[in-house]
């Protein structure tokens, strides 16, 4: 997954995003860019929580004055399991938590350092870990929701679809109140680049790393968010996951933004005031109520 899909942003845009994301060097230079549009009057940012001390994994929370009883997303980021860093995502904290959700951001460990499962036994950690401490924090255990992008949306569908994971840290998917991916990874097979190794290019690897594989209708409501025009994760994903869900009963909402490519449907969160697609409406809604729409849709031509 290294291509980049029709985001239909301005040119520089694309440029700082090309850097940011394939190549890393000036990442943090750009979303220091991206963060500086943001408001944070109304949330309160702590960085570098330690959650699994053995891995050396921490997380930030961002969280909104005068929290109570408030909806926790636990958001994991994407970077094909071999890139990313918590810091960057610090735009999507801030937009979710300046809507009244606690928003706690974890970092997990990547490729090649690791192999698949590895880093799912680090994504259960972190939400065992918000569950456990999510009052501390003026949030409700029971309003619990994993969130992601890209590879990070696997990640989310697979702690929210095969129970293994989360039944190891003692929860289980049902303790959550929903997954929302953005732009995730549900069906993508055949393996590209390095995947085969990520996962292992076996039955069991290629079996075991696909979200869809676990779909049996016991899951939390899912919400999946996708761009008709993204060529890194192809809109088939969301669609094949989402009308799996439907076959088995489940509860799934499928919202596809029409000329809408892999990032920008990521930018869309820190561009709130001016951005014509509605990921953060779509997502604030649905954390209001995971049940209130099961039916596939898709939302009017716009842009950001």
């Amino acid at each position: 997954m290294r291509s980049f899909g029709n985001s239909r942003v301005a040119p520089i845009a694309l440029a700082a995003i090309f850097c940011a994301l394939a190549l890393g060097g000036c990442a943090d230079v750009f979303f220091a860019v991206v963060d500086s549009t943001t408001d944070r009057h109304n949330l309160a940012e702590t960085r570098g929580i330690v959650f699994d001390a053995d891995h050396a994994l921490s997380l930030d929370a961002y969280v909104p004055k005068n929290a109570a009883n408030a909806p926790i997303v636990v958001f994991f980021y994407g970077g094909s399991w071999a890139q990313g860093k918590r810091r960057w995502y610090r735009y999507v904290g801030d937009a979710l938590a300046n809507h009244g959700v606690i928003v706690l951001i974890p970092d997990y460990r990547k490729f090649p350092d690791v192999h698949f499962p590895a880093f799912m036994h680090d994504a259960a950690h972190a939400v065992a870990w918000a569950h456990e401490h999510a009052a501390e924090f003026g949030g409700d255990s029971k309003r619990l929701f994993v969130m992601g992008h890209s590879a990070g949306g696997q990640i989310a569908a697979l702690l929210a679809a095969d129970k293994r994971y989360l039944n190891a840290v003692g929860m289980q998917p049902r303790d959550l109140a929903g997954m929302i991916g953005v732009a995730g990874a549900y069906a993508f097979l055949p393996f590209v680049d390095d995947e085969p190794e990520i996962f292992g290019d076996t039955a069991k690897g290629r079996y075991e790393s696909q979200p869809i594989n676990f779909v049996d209708g016991d899951e939390p409501p899912m919400l999946l968010l996708q761009g008709s025009e993204d060529e890194e994760v192809p809109p088939s994903n969301a669609e094949a996951m989402a009308e799996r869900a439907h076959a088995m009963q489940g509860v799934a909402q499928l919202k596809v933004y029409p000329g809408i490519g892999h990032s920008a449907i990521m930018l869309a969160f820190a561009r709130e005031r001016t951005s014509r697609v509605p990921v953060l409406a779509d997502t604030l809604a649905f954390i209001a109520d995971p049940l209130a729409v099961t039916t596939i849709s898709v939302t009017p031509q716009s842009h950001p």
